[in-house]
């Protein structure tokens, strides 16, 4: 991308937040994939990201620039026959216990091939790698061992520098200018998947659900839509959980029992979290309603079915 088309996209997305212009899904699908390229020069690419920090996106926008982002790495074969999960995980945990690896277990459990992808480390934060780590479960060193686990055992973890090098690059920006960019956004949107899959989208405030509504039941379908715990995909233990299913056209929620006062782990400790969710899994202890009817949610989604039964979906 030459200077002066940069220099013209920074003055139609800069002029603030209410006098900018957003660019058509094709130019965005250029910008981010000369940002993805590591193409344009740090002054420029600086200024790119803080308008568009300020603007926000547009669906165009981010139809655009997910196009890009799915261009930019191999995906996966799921298991033959098979629908899977993806559950991106980047926010960790500050104050709860990071479940994430409870629901992806549960719903593995059931049949149901499971790719977690996400940060190994964030500092100040419990990550959901961290976790599995401690349960024993190594993200895989490539695709092709991914691909081995999600057949063997219906479950995967993968860190984004192994999936996608190139948007992690983008998203390591954040160390240089101090804020999220879109790549933030986007990387909770990607399709990691040669065939059909439900993405599970998380949002951290209220304002990102309608966003996410819209772009997925207008330029994307398959998704599971919630407000997660501290940002992560799981739901809140201690709130009524609402799932949005989103087709490609239609948005339906489906709702959980919320429970005042769940039994929970010191969030604040990787292993302890681990050690936790292992009794659960070995049936020991009762994991929160809320992940129950998320497990059910995620399993009634493969099947293309507009009807969840109730939080007692099915006995875990």
């Amino acid at each position: 991308m030459d200077s002066q088309h940069l220099i013209s996209i920074i003055k139609e997305i800069g002029r603030g937040k209410n006098a900018a212009r957003d660019l058509s899904r094709e130019d965005a699908q250029t910008l981010f994939t000369a940002i993805l390229n590591d193409e344009i020069p740090p002054l420029q690419l600086g200024a790119i990201l803080i308008a568009l920090r300020i603007k926000g996106e547009s669906l165009e926008e981010l139809a655009g620039f997910l196009d890009a982002c799915e261009a930019s790495y191999c995906h996966l074969n799921a298991p033959q026959g098979k629908v899977p999960l993806v559950i991106p995980a980047y926010n960790g945990a500050r104050q709860l216990p990071n479940l994430t690896p409870l629901l992806a277990s549960l719903v593995a459990r059931e049949g149901m091939p499971v790719l977690v992808h996400g940060v190994p480390d964030d500092p100040g934060r419990v990550t959901t790698i961290e976790i599995f780590r401690a349960m024993g479960i190594e993200p895989a060193q490539d695709i092709a061992e991914a691909e081995q686990q999600l057949a063997s055992r219906n479950l995967a973890v993968v860190t984004i520098d192994t999936l996608a090098p190139a948007l992690a690059r983008a998203l390591k920006l954040r160390r240089e200018i101090g804020l999220r960019s879109s790549g933030h956004t986007l990387v909770k949107m990607i399709q990691p998947f040669t065939s059909k899959a439900i993405r599970l989208v998380s949002v951290t405030h209220p304002e990102y659900l309608d966003r996410m509504r819209a772009f997925f039941t207008s330029y994307a379908s398959d998704a599971l839509l919630l407000r997660g715990a501290e940002g992560e995909a799981v739901a809140h233990p201690r709130r009524e959980p609402v799932i949005e299913w989103l087709d490609g056209k239609t948005a339906e929620v489906w709702r959980g029992t919320a429970e005042e006062n769940p039994e929970l782990p010191d969030g604040r400790v990787a292993t302890v979290t681990a050690a936790w969710i292992v009794e659960v899994l070995s049936r020991n202890r009762e994991g929160p309603a809320a992940i129950t009817h998320q497990t059910g949610c995620c399993i009634q989604a493969a099947t293309t079915k507009v009807t969840v039964k109730s939080p007692e979906y099915r006995s875990l």
